[in-house]
């Protein structure tokens, strides 16, 4: 198995999801365009995608001339029906792939750990189910590090989570293509490089949050990656 994984600058890695992924024997093909790595042209010999974040908006595209290209591999693997999931920006651009819009939110930049919530459509969802019917003791929380939000999902999508604002915080937009806003890959390293370029004493703050709610979140979100990883093993690979 491998996941074809576009990373969009050197501060947004896989991080926990990547590990997560491998643990469950999942092989990352990871490309990052914006240092030079090209983009195939198709999904070929691979099992799924991983669309990461980044702080660009989704049809940046005379800026970052890899977003394009890498809405037409989202529309392609939607398509192929090859398992999906775009994270933050990712999310965001299989929106716009398939048809929506994504905007800066009228709210005002989305920062912190926020509730997670699930609608009943994520009960019986083979993505993020598992996540609900794992034990918890406490509300699940993600982290949010965003100005832009999908502001109109495409046709047939479905949502599965939102926000305590009320905007979309994960939906299903094809039977094997999810997207969530906030962050389920990030831990308090990569938090503090995001804080580095926005420094104040709440992103500082935050930082020491993530940490203290380390095992929280991993609780929280590993089972995301192993079902995902399960997704995709059970799909074969693109020809």
């Amino acid at each position: 198995m491998t996941v074809l994984v576009i990373q969009h600058e050197d501060d947004c890695p896989p991080a926990l999801v990547g590990r997560w992924l491998a643990e469950a024997g999942v092989g990352l093909d990871v490309r990052r365009p914006y240092a030079g790595d090209p983009l195939p042209d198709d999904l070929a010999g691979h099992t799924g995608l991983l669309v990461l974040g980044g702080p660009m908006a989704a049809t940046d595209d005379a800026e970052h001339a890899w977003l394009a290209p890498t809405r037409a591999l989202l529309r392609d693997a939607v398509a192929a029906d090859v398992p999906t999931l775009g994270i933050c920006l990712g999310h965001q651009l299989l929106a716009a792939a398939l048809g929506g819009t994504s905007a800066p939110n009228p709210a005002g930049q989305q920062r912190g750990l926020l509730p997670v919530g699930w609608t009943a459509a994520a009960l019986d969802d083979e993505l993020v189910a598992p996540l609900q019917h794992a034990p918890q003791h406490a509300p699940q929380r993600c982290l949010h590090w965003n100005v832009d939000v999908v502001t109109a999902l495409p046709p047939g999508a479905e949502v599965l989570a939102l926000a305590p604002g009320g905007e979309v915080q994960a939906a299903r937009f094809a039977p094997r293509a999810w997207g969530v806003q906030p962050h389920p890959e990030v831990d308090r390293a990569v938090v503090e490089r995001w804080g580095s370029t926005e420094p104040d004493a709440a992103a500082d703050a935050l930082a020491a949050e993530v940490g203290a709610a380390a095992d929280e979140l991993e609780t929280t979100w590993r089972p995301l990656a192993t079902s995902f990883a399960r997704v995709v093993a059970g799909a074969g690979v693109a020809p």
